[in-house]
């Protein structure tokens, strides 16, 4: 595999925005209704300004459960995402499509099912470490961000 042509981090970096576009769309659709029906339940209990102090904390707790309903759900939505698409016989998201880019293995092999969630729950350590393990792939041999590393994969140019 001498002549793979690995993608860089600007190029994955484009594809990754053009990804974030869609999933943010895909999330709304999902999430809004959750909003919309947890901001109609607080109005009403809200409307007769009267909370007690237990309202109110019921209410607050309420609010925090929610946000992190919407964050469970918001992550759910962009690791099925980025997994199922790489997994798939295009071997890539719809940012990469757009790009030329596909995920492999190191062999060139497409991606199953759970190595690429492998590689999409690296994502987490990637980000958690102030994405360092994002910017690496500008300064390794093949391009391999630390998500690539740990699940054994490549971005590479089609």
């Amino acid at each position: 595999m001498s002549t793979t042509n690995y993608a860089g981090f600007w190029l994955r970096f484009v594809a990754m925005i053009i990804d974030y576009i869609i999933i943010g769309a895909l999330q709304t659709i999902v999430i809004f209704p959750i909003l919309g029906i947890f901001g109609i339940d607080m109005a009403m209990n809200m409307s007769n300004g009267n909370m007690s102090d237990e309202q109110a904390i019921a209410a607050a707790f309420a609010a925090i459960s929610t946000m992190g309903s919407v964050f469970l759900v918001s992550s759910l939505i962009s690791i099925l995402y980025y997994t199922i698409l790489e997994a798939s016989k295009f071997e890539a998201t719809f940012g990469k499509m757009a790009l030329g880019l596909k995920v492999t293995d190191t062999e060139g092999r497409p991606l199953d099912f759970g190595k690429s969630l492998l590689r999409n729950l690296g994502k987490i350590v990637s980000q958690t470490i102030l994405f360092i393990g994002y910017i690496i792939a500008g300064f390794t041999d093949k391009k391999q961000a630390l998500h690539d590393m740990i699940a054994g994969a490549l971005v590479v140019k089609k």
